[in-house]
């Protein structure tokens, strides 16, 4: 006969499992975005038409169900860069821009760039990474590169600079707050209003989600 302990149960039995256990794998269950993800993967790799279009089905099939969940403000996931994150961008862009579009000290400071190079340069790369900052570092959404140009660009970086730069370069212009006749001073007056106008396009694309 076995031995028992003094509760019953058997010396040489195996621990019973606790309620608070970790599941086997010690990590977290996989989420709807992490199935999109990997179809997305697979569908580059699959080369027959028939299987590239039921990896697709599938992937529709996950985007339907990743709209099921709660509405959040923050923390989404985000990917790609179509017709509506430009409307978006815009918004922003022009909300940020339209004190810069009235303001002379745009001219102004302008004048003092096309004077120093070096800090005109400055302003184009400040203006770069703080748009880098906010989409990518930041955190106010999980932003994913999605088909990057030329395999190394974000879309969605070069989307929101542009935006910026052109509603920048169309406003100082219709405004008649430029004369492209000194193109070094206008340049530097449309890289002194592109700053902030790229921080609202910024904005302005992450934050309705």
């Amino acid at each position: 006969m076995s031995e028992r302990d003094a509760d019953g149960d058997r010396a040489d039995d195996p621990p019973a499992p606790r309620p608070d256990a970790d599941p086997p794998g010690g990590g977290e269950p996989p989420t709807v975005e992490a199935l999109i993800q990997s179809l997305e993967t697979l569908e580059e790799v699959v080369d027959d038409t028939e299987e590239r279009r039921k990896v697709r089905e599938a992937m529709r099939a996950a985007r339907g169900l990743a709209t099921r969940e709660p509405p959040s403000v923050f923390g989404r996931v985000v990917r790609g860069f179509d017709r509506s994150d430009l409307a978006e961008a815009l918004l922003g862009s022009v909300l940020f821009g339209i004190p810069m579009l009235v303001e002379g000290g745009t001219t102004e400071v302008g004048a003092v760039l096309a004077s120093r190079p070096p800090a005109l340069v400055g302003t184009a790369v400040v203006t770069v990474l703080l748009v880098i900052g906010i989409l990518y570092v930041a955190d106010f959404q999980d932003v994913r590169v999605h088909k990057p140009i030329l395999g190394v660009v974000p879309r969605r970086l070069v989307g929101v600079l542009g935006v910026a730069f052109v509603t920048a370069v169309v406003g100082l212009t219709a405004w008649g707050r430029v004369d492209w006749a000194a193109p070094a001073v206008a340049l530097g007056s449309t890289l002194v209003a592109t700053l902030p106008m790229a921080v609202g396009a910024a904005l302005g694309d992450l934050l309705p989600g």
